[in-house]
């Protein structure tokens, strides 16, 4: 199994920007490709670099975070606990998920806080 994180608004969309997310969905990924748990972490308010966040999705056992805008600083905390960031993901975080597990989202290799094209969505998919 593995677990992937998603920083969401009040709304279930992706934040665009990591340091400024109030909570976290964590989805548990069966052997299967099912979600098979969706559970929500409130994130203490901070940049994302220097906050405890990274440990304690780490300590949830996550393993993949799928973000939007994210600075170096966060991506190699995140790194350092064994946490593979996407970036430049937005939109539904349940229906990125869904396109994550089917192998349809791949990392932009830049923050990406725009819509391209009035998508519901990007993630280089």
């Amino acid at each position: 199994m593995k677990k992937i994180a998603i920083p969401v608004t009040s709304n279930n969309q992706i934040n665009d920007h990591f340091g400024q997310s109030e909570s976290y969905k964590l989805y548990t990924i069966s052997e299967t490709n099912e979600i098979i748990t969706i559970e929500s972490m409130e994130a203490e308010q901070g940049c994302g670099c220097k906050s405890n966040i990274a440990s304690e999705l780490a300590q949830a056992n996550v393993t993949t975070m799928l973000a939007g805008g994210i600075g170096q600083g966060a991506i190699n905390v995140l790194g350092n606990n064994n946490i593979e960031v996407v970036r430049g993901c937005s939109g539904d975080a349940d229906a990125i998920a869904k396109l994550y597990i089917d192998g349809l989202v791949l990392d932009s290799g830049e923050s990406c806080q725009q819509h391209e094209k009035g998508e519901e969505h990007q993630c280089n998919h």
